[in-house]
């Protein structure tokens, strides 16, 4: 089923409007990545207390995104909202990655809640906003495109700059924290600029719990959900398991950047590719093709061994190429939702429940990769696997590959099962 579209959005309107991504996938991956080591080494953390007290933050970071998107369909004006995010963001982030010798444990917990709740707060209201900007299916593809390609941008960036600042690691992320304000200063004065105009929308004004529950009784929404969770799962296991493979399955570690590097570039290059096929195909199509290449290239990389660093460069190349299709073709479906005449789901009136729709996406989002974590590593102790020792590095290959290639195909079966209910209004 083919995307109709209206007049196109100016092309320099599309970037304005995704370039406040790369600052907000920037964000992310210290926070999520670089955090725990950092307040280890440099504060002397226990491991015990840092897991526990990141556990705490993040289960409340994932709680809040529905009531935070809640809050943003009732506020008259979502941009100011992600105004009043940003700096809170920039403050969390800049005291975040610079701990302190005493009182760290405090300080991490305090310094997480800041940032959490602006980078949540901003990324909810930033994500249904693009879904009101698109005035069809083609240009709600388009915008959540430009949103992603910048955020793959800023992973990439936010891998490399700590490491070109100083081999040190808190002293290459205090570099970090120094250089973000500017850097989201800059592209949020873009994208408030030159994003383009929003149709006029009544804010919400019912009960908040009430519009809350309204949002998961959307069957088309709760069908989306479904594969979504089990395609996000299957993306979230090999991306925690991706360096114990390269070390202990390809003994490849010091490729282990470039791999990564690799994956992410694919992601930003192939992101073209889906959103014209999806104009041609539908979303729904392109996205079921997507997770196919995915699971060719796990069923590849089963055969693979030590010194196999070209062949898992070609799966890092098709991998990153299916990344870059669940992070714009199901993320796009929802906007597609969210912004559907409400008639569609036997109502009258229009939806205005973009913030409650991406706060629910975003918790499953991030509770993604809490289940991966909670499924993959658990297991690779179950088989004996540890750090380092080739003994178990068949079961590794086994959960990093086959784990996924599952998941993903289930996904895929349901997608197709589901294909002209998801993609109704195309």
């Amino acid at each position: 089923m083919a995307i109709a579209q209206a007049a196109a959005i100016p092309r320099r309107q599309l970037l304005a409007y995704g370039a406040l991504g790369l600052p907000l996938a920037m964000a992310a991956l210290p926070v999520y990545v670089h955090v725990p080591r950092l307040y280890a080494d440099a504060a002397g953390m226990s491991l015990s207390l840092l897991g526990g007290l990141l556990l705490a933050a993040r289960l409340l970071d994932a709680g809040i995104d529905p009531l935070l998107g809640g809050w943003s369909d009732r506020a008259a004006n979502r941009p100011r909202l992600i105004m009043l995010a940003l700096p809170c963001l920039a403050l969390g982030m800049y005291a975040l990655l610079h701990p302190p010798a005493v009182s760290a444990p405090l300080w991490l917990l305090a310094s997480m809640l800041v940032t959490y709740f602006g980078f949540s707060l901003a990324s909810v209201a930033y994500q249904a906003w693009g879904a009101e900007l698109g005035r069809d299916a083609g240009e709600r593809t388009q915008l959540t495109a430009s949103r992603e390609g910048f955020g793959l941008l800023g992973v990439v960036l936010a891998a490399a700059v700590p490491g070109l600042i100083s081999s040190d690691l808190a002293a290459g992320l205090s570099g970090l924290a120094q250089v973000f304000p500017l850097l989201l200063l800059l592209l949020a004065a873009w994208t408030f600029s030159g994003s383009p105009p929003a149709e006029t929308r009544i804010p919400a004004r019912g009960n908040l719990l009430g519009e809350l529950r309204s949002v998961l009784d959307d069957g088309r929404f709760r069908y989306l959900l479904a594969v979504f969770v089990l395609n996000g799962i299957a993306a979230a296991l090999p991306a925690t398991l991706v360096l114990f493979f390269v070390a202990d399955v390809l003994q490849a570690q010091a490729w282990s950047g470039a791999f990564l590097a690799l994956y992410f570039v694919s992601g930003v290059a192939f992101l073209p590719l889906w959103v014209s096929l999806a104009r041609r195909f539908g979303r729904v199509r392109s996205w079921i093709a997507s997770m196919l290449v995915a699971v060719a290239s796990f069923a590849w990389a089963w055969g693979l061994g030590a010194g196999d660093v070209w062949p898992f460069a070609v799966v890092c190349l098709l991998s990153g190429a299916a990344l870059g299709a669940d992070l714009t073709l199901p993320a796009a479906l929802l906007a597609d939702i969210a912004e559907a005449p409400a008639d569609d789901r036997g109502e009258s009136g229009r939806s205005a429940q973009a913030g409650a729709y991406f706060g629910w996406w975003n918790l499953v989002a991030k509770l993604n990769l809490a289940l991966a974590a909670g499924l993959s590593l658990p297991l690779l102790d179950l088989v004996g696997y540890r750090p380092g020792a080739a003994a178990a590095s068949a079961a590794l290959a086994a959960v990093y590959c086959l784990l996924p290639l599952l998941f993903k195909a289930v996904a895929a079966l349901l997608a197709w099962r589901w294909r002209n209910t998801l993609e109704l209004s195309s």
